[in-house]
């Protein structure tokens, strides 16, 4: 995974107190960006599955939030954290710039997976014009917090879908 930062301890970034992974890359390149320097997908390091383990492990009261850069951007090396993370209960929050139908309907295999373990999905791309400091978690008037049904299976959905 190429990660830009790990950030510990956030009470932005989603509901609780959080570890927040901002990952390198980003094909929506909004106006206003918070993160710009996250666009580009060389910016960061690379981070081994166990690394990024034991930096959330550093506050174990921590939940998860993944944010970008775009986390789905590089969804085939997020699957193992997400899966890893899921198994040991804890809350994953993802940010971003597609909106949940887009990646149900034209979205990689890898892409529909991921939603399988992320608990609450921030979606849309940030709108500089609709910004709202008044929100919580997001920035703009047209993102919406989805608290994903864990009842709904997006990988069995996926594939019915095809």
């Amino acid at each position: 995974m190429r990660i830009l930062s790990i950030e510990r301890d956030s009470i932005t970034d989603g509901e609780g107190l959080r570890t927040v992974i901002f990952f390198s890359g980003c094909p929506h390149k909004c106006e206003g960006c918070h993160n710009p320097e996250s666009w580009n997908y060389n910016n960061g390091k690379v981070f081994s599955l166990e690394e990024v383990l034991t930096e959330i492990k550093k506050n174990k009261m921590n939940d998860v939030t993944f944010s970008g850069g775009e986390p789905f951007f590089q969804a085939e090396a997020l699957l193992p954290l997400a899966e890893t993370l899921k198994a040991r209960d804890k809350n994953i929050w993802c940010y971003t710039g597609y909106h949940l139908e887009w990646i149900l309907k034209f979205g990689n295999e890898n892409q529909k997976r991921l939603l399988f373990y992320i608990d609450v999905l921030v979606d849309g791309p940030y709108k500089d014009h609709l910004r709202d400091i008044t929100l919580d978690f997001r920035g703009s008037s047209n993102q919406r917090i989805l608290y994903l049904n864990k009842k709904t299976d997006y990988r069995a959905e996926s594939k019915a879908g095809r």
